[in-house]
């Protein structure tokens, strides 16, 4: 058991004007009681001299502890990307249009087949069109083919099919055209190159990541991201792969912000997964990803301190259950010594009050011993 001493300075002669108050606290040490002195027989037991052990030094010479300014962190740099990169809608037509000119098209060669007369009988028939002989495959033939044949080709390989949820990056020649966010049957030009988006709200479940609590302990945490594609274009062309980055910047972010263990109050776990919520919204924002929460699953110590901080945990909380049990011994040794005197139903000196005050925190504390599982 350990109690803190105060030394109050000394007035040197009379004060003048009224009285200034003493310091409460001139310095901090620490001294030794052995717990037999507190039920000792003897009414005035000689002091036993023992060494002071410094507690804890100040800074300074104020009563207050002077608090050092905190070094001046540079902000990070952003990511930077293209600002000519941004999503902007596609030009596309709807489906009938594409319908309509891929039928023409095939018209067209049909049409062609039976002027130069090597349309087969029985289509003729089924088409019921006249009978005529043909003037065979000239250059004005291969040119009418070739201009059904194109239409045909543009119409009916145009169509796409817009689904709610999914996007489509345009591109020719290694330039941006737009996005596609329309549902439905549309007609896009056949000679873009599409890349396909999916800018529905996902989630993603991590593997064990390492990571760090408060103190710098090794921690490995599995993490929930919520998420979606922002920026179609720049997600797309801003980067080579934005899930690959997004999991990156998760795993940075894990590296900087202190992760809290399970059993903390709720505010200093709320305030821990903002911060790294925050973080990782701040990287990912400028390649066109939103990020909603980065939310800790599972946390756990890392193998090589888990044994060390599980026989920790062990010792604080008997530490913590033996503190508890003293304290309520206490509050029913006072209880009931109060009681008793109060009532009138003994009357005890300092000596017996001692001896009863002695009895009952032995059988408070055996009692209480035997009954812990």
């Amino acid at each position: 058991m350990s109690t803190t001493t105060s030394q109050t300075p000394e007035s040197e002669g009379p004060a003048e004007g009224p009285p200034r108050p003493a310091r409460l606290i001139q310095n901090e040490v620490t001294t030794e009681i052995p717990v037999h002195l507190l039920f000792r027989d003897d009414p005035d037991p000689s002091p036993v001299p023992l060494k002071p052990a410094v507690v804890g030094r100040r800074q300074g010479t104020g009563e207050q502890p002077r608090l050092r300014r905190p070094a001046l962190v540079k902000a990070r740099p952003v990511p930077a990307v293209d600002p000519d990169l941004a999503e902007s809608p596609a030009r596309v037509l709807p489906g009938a249009a594409g319908l309509f000119a891929g039928t023409v098209g095939v018209a067209g060669c049909l049409a062609t087949s039976w002027w130069a007369g090597v349309l087969p009988p029985l289509a003729a028939q089924a088409l019921r069109l006249p009978v005529w002989v043909g003037a065979g495959l000239g250059p004005a033939q291969w040119a009418a083919y070739a201009g059904a044949g194109a239409l045909g080709l543009l119409g009916f390989g145009g169509l796409s099919r817009g689904a709610t949820g999914r996007a489509a990056v345009l591109g020719a020649f290694g330039r941006y055209r737009g996005t596609v966010r329309r549902t439905g049957l549309l007609w896009v030009n056949p000679l873009l190159r599409r890349r396909r988006v999916d800018v529905r709200l996902r989630h993603w479940r991590s593997e064990p990541m390492p990571a760090a609590d408060g103190n710098g302990v090794a921690l490995r945490v599995v993490v929930l991201v919520v998420w979606r594609v922002r920026d179609t274009a720049r997600a797309v062309l801003g980067v080579e792969d934005h899930e690959r980055y997004l999991r990156e910047c998760v795993e940075a972010a894990l590296a900087r912000v202190p992760v809290e263990m399970p059993g903390r109050p709720n505010g200093v776990m709320e305030a821990a997964v903002e911060a790294l919520a925050r973080r990782v919204a701040a990287d990912a924002a400028p390649v066109g990803l939103e990020v909603f929460s980065v939310q800790p699953l599972r946390t756990e110590y890392a193998p090589e301190v888990a044994s060390a901080m599980h026989r920790r945990r062990i010792a604080a909380l008997d530490a913590q259950q033996r503190a508890s049990m003293l304290s309520s011994v206490v509050d029913s040794v006072e209880d009931t010594v109060t009681r008793l005197t109060m009532r009138g139903l003994v009357e005890l000196d300092d000596y017996e009050r001692k001896v009863l005050v002695r009895d009952l925190t032995v059988a408070f504390c055996a009692g209480r011993t035997e009954a812990t599982p």
